[in-house]
């Protein structure tokens, strides 16, 4: 079961701020001193944040569930 929110967390050791997770996810992801920031921690679940973070070459965003913890993304074909 998947909860009505997920948690979204970019790790900036990773972030490389390439910007395909604003491209992506406009209203989720902005380029900060050359590094993605999330907007919100918490959201509803959304397909442009699993693109987002599937498409990310560093995986430097992680995607999971806000009720158990279960990583959404990256790591599973992405689909809601």
């Amino acid at each position: 079961m998947v909860s009505a929110l997920w948690r979204v967390h970019v790790d900036p050791r990773r972030c490389i701020g390439s910007g395909i997770c604003a491209g992506a996810a406009p209203d989720h992801f902005v380029l900060v001193a050359d590094a993605s920031v999330a907007l919100a921690e918490l959201i509803e679940p959304s397909q442009e944040v699993t693109d987002a973070a599937e498409s990310c070459p560093m995986e430097a965003i992680t995607v999971r569930d806000a009720l158990d913890d279960r990583q959404i993304s990256p790591g599973r074909d992405g689909r809601l």
